[in-house]
């Protein structure tokens, strides 16, 4: 029966040869996942032994980091904003890069004094950012839509997870196109890269992420010209496109 430090430090040479970009960060997450313990677990029982039920599972798991599957998708959830998100085949990995854009609408919302604001997010995925704002603004609803049902089904059960179920509402549907009504804060992350880019990508966004949810056209822009018309009509006078 291997101690958990011993199996770690192998785990981490193992995502190290494979050229993981945090394999100790990695391995560690990989040995709570197959254990079923937090990860600080990991480091607070490194004399806790594993029994080959166990050593086995990891291993599995530690194979398909190798094959560069991120760890948010082995485990099934990333965390986005402090708060956990479920993740599936058709959403897209959320990335802490997109929080700026949480930061940038509730800086408008506390500098105009909304509190109750209407939002609209489109391109949901995981519902990430809608969800995020609604657990910042109490007062506030919003609607998220998205050209896959999947992926709209999946930031439902994340809101009803987060208990933000009664405040948020997703659908299916090409953009904005199908909507009526008026919102006082947009948000949008789109796909925004080339077609022809996608391929030299990280492993780990390339082949994990969905397509969908990357390819931007040619140019990188096509989803930007299709969203803005309706961006523009669905907007209240004062309100933020983010």
């Amino acid at each position: 029966m291997k101690r958990c430090d011993a199996l770690l430090a192998q785990v981490t040479e193992r995502l190290r040869r494979a050229s993981v970009a945090q394999p100790r960060l990695d391995a560690r997450l990989l040995l709570a996942h197959g254990l079923s313990v937090e990860a600080g677990w990991v480091f607070c029982h490194p004399e806790h032994r594993l029994n080959a039920e166990e050593e086995a599972r990891i291993w599995g798991l530690v194979e398909r980091r190798e094959r560069r599957e991120p760890v948010s998708r082995i485990v099934g959830h990333r965390e986005f904003w402090s708060l956990p998100f479920k993740l599936s085949a058709a959403t897209l990995d959320p990335r802490p890069d997109t929080e700026t854009l949480v930061d940038a609408v509730l800086a408008h919302c506390a500098k105009t004094g909304q509190t109750t604001p209407s939002l609209l997010d489109l391109g949901t995925g995981s519902g990430c950012i809608l969800l995020a704002l609604l657990s910042e603004l109490p007062g506030a609803c919003g609607l998220g839509v998205d050209l896959s049902p999947e992926a709209a089904q999946m930031a439902a059960k994340n809101a009803e997870m987060l208990g933000l179920g009664p405040r948020a509402r997703f659908v299916c549907g090409d953009w904005g196109t199908a909507l009526t009504g008026a919102f006082d804060v947009i948000s949008a992350n789109p796909p925004y890269i080339p077609d022809a880019e996608i391929e030299t990508l990280e492993p780990e966004v390339a082949y994990f992420d969905p397509r969908a949810a990357l390819a931007g056209g040619g140019d990188g822009l096509s989803c930007y010209r299709a969203l803005a018309p309706d961006a523009r009509r669905l907007l209240k006078a004062g309100g933020l496109i983010a």
